[in-house]
């Protein structure tokens, strides 16, 4: 079942980069370690990440068929110039709601990390995505991409939590 294990695939790497966060780049250590945040990034992980990625490359791969290079280049120009800054934006918008900010407060932080989250992904990812999209076959490119993203994830934990 390809399909539910990308997805659980999704949402344990989601949790592993806020745990990295936490520890590594916040340095929290064991006893200052928020559990619930870890369970939350698990949860957008399952319920966001997973079946929206994994959904956009299904539509991506039927927009723009094949595995040339040149189909590679199209299909990162289509992600990256389009699909990247929507889920970017939701993916804050998200986190957080989930965190309880209101609509107002939610909004401000939208805007405040936005630009800079969507500066930093144009720094990684569309290397990472003209590779996934000419050498990964289709079942197997929300998994690669979850296991690249351990770092993006982290990343994004700490955008998305920071206060």
């Amino acid at each position: 079942r390809p399909p539910e294990r990308a997805l659980l695939v999704a949402g344990a790497l989601m949790g592993a980069g806020d745990v990295i966060a936490q520890q590594l780049v916040e340095r929290r250590g064991l006893r200052g370690h928020h559990g619930t945040r870890t369970v939350k990034m698990m949860a957008i992980g399952f319920c966001f990440v997973g079946p929206v990625v994994g959904g956009w490359y299904k539509i991506l791969d039927r927009l723009i068929p094949g595995s040339t290079k040149v189909v590679a280049v199209k299909k990162m120009v289509l992600d990256q110039g389009g699909f990247a800054p929507c889920f970017l934006g939701c993916f804050l918008a998200i986190t957080g709601a989930m965190n309880g900010l209101s609509v107002e407060e939610n909004w401000a932080k939208v805007r405040q990390d936005y630009v800079d989250a969507l500066l930093t992904n144009y720094c990684i990812w569309p290397p990472v995505q003209i590779a996934n999209f000419y050498f990964v076959p289709l079942k197997h490119r929300l998994a690669v991409v979850q296991c690249v993203a351990i770092v993006w994830n982290c990343y994004l934990s700490w955008k998305a939590n920071r206060v």
